[in-house]
């Protein structure tokens, strides 16, 4: 089982970050700032426009230490990638079955089974541990509804009739979602979902998890040797890594939304980090960012028994389990890919 390593994350806006010998230097004003050892890195993600030396990307490609470009705000600019890693029958394999409609609606229907389970879970857990301040009928009726939704998914044909039921069933969870907010109602409110930018700063904070969740899944992908730019659910589109997207379908309950809420309910985060641009985009502070980023790695920690492989693992190795599942079920070795499901 791959070792569940660190993640380096460079949130000073004026920072540099370089290579001497093996260990990594953080420079910020031609100061070191600190100092870490190559060999303890799985990714390094920079929200530093000063960025990173060439070497250091050279030697993060030759080990296969993920590195990713995020704009200050958390916004994806662009992925390093070295030498293809994997059997190149995997990828032949991956790239064939991309093409073939009726084995693409079989494991994008795995992913979209694994996504509205989980989704419903997460209603359901706020049901259980909160059911005198949430509306438990409404969310009851709610959870009804979607797992009607999911004994439809095995009936369709095509992507289009797939997306056609994802779309139905994330209108009744996010209908619902702000039912699950359970503090600072004045700062944190839902109403939808809103993108690119972000309009209030619940959806900031979603917008910003999911793009970490986004990286950790191509890195999981790229670890086990499949291309993260080819999916089964989400159509190829120049520079959108499509089966990262589709991976991370599953996961977006557990990883994102469920710390989301957490962090606002327990107020570790308040409406004070978020600040409206001319724009109507809400963006986050940077020490807003730095607190969800160290809950983010704490989360990471947490162990959980996999559902599949009946094995205790960090939360953490959970992308990189799911990758690996959906390259045995590519190679043969398995019937069908296991989503992952919560419990």
């Amino acid at each position: 089982m791959k070792k569940l390593l660190n993640v380096l994350y460079v949130t000073e806006p004026d920072t540099y970050v370089s290579l001497e010998g093996e260990t990594v230097v953080i420079k910020k004003d031609d100061d070191v700032a600190m100092r870490v050892p190559l060999l303890n890195l799985e990714n390094i993600v920079c929200f530093s426009y000063p960025g990173i030396s060439p070497a250091l990307m050279g030697a993060c490609a030759d080990r296969g230490i993920g590195v990713c470009f995020l704009t200050p705000h958390g916004r994806f600019l662009a992925r390093v990638s070295g030498k293809v890693q994997g059997n190149v029958l995997l990828r032949k394999k991956q790239y064939f079955t991309s093409e073939n409609q009726t084995e693409s609606v079989a494991i994008a229907s795995s992913f979209l089974i694994g996504k509205i389970a989980n989704c419903r879970k997460v209603l359901d857990r706020a049901v259980r541990d909160h059911g005198m301040l949430v509306d438990g009928e409404r969310l009851n009726e709610t959870s009804r509804a979607m797992k009607a939704i999911l004994k439809e998914i095995g009936n369709c044909a095509t992507i289009n009739d797939l997306m056609g039921f994802e779309g139905s069933a994330a209108k009744l969870y996010f209908g619902d979602f702000d039912q699950l907010i359970l503090q600072q109602r004045e700062d944190f409110f839902f109403t939808e979902r809103s993108r690119r930018p972000p309009l209030d700063n619940l959806n900031a904070l979603l917008s910003f998890l999911y793009t970490l969740l986004t990286s950790e899944a191509a890195s999981a992908l790229e670890t086990v040797g499949l291309d993260p730019y080819v999916g089964f659910l989400h159509q190829d589109r120049p520079g959108r890594p499509s089966l990262a997207l589709d991976l991370m379908e599953e996961l977006r309950p557990v990883f994102a939304d469920r710390l989301a809420l957490s962090l606002v309910n327990r107020k570790q985060v308040t409406g004070k980090g978020f600040t409206a641009k001319e724009n109507g985009g809400i963006i986050m502070d940077d020490d807003t960012r730095k607190l969800v980023i160290t809950a983010w790695q704490e989360r990471k920690k947490e162990e959980v028994i996999h559902p599949f492989l009946k094995e205790r693992i960090p939360f953490g190795l959970i992308p990189y389990v799911q990758a690996l599942l959906l390259a045995r079920f590519l190679r043969g070795d398995l019937d069908a890919y296991p989503p992952f499901f919560w419990s």
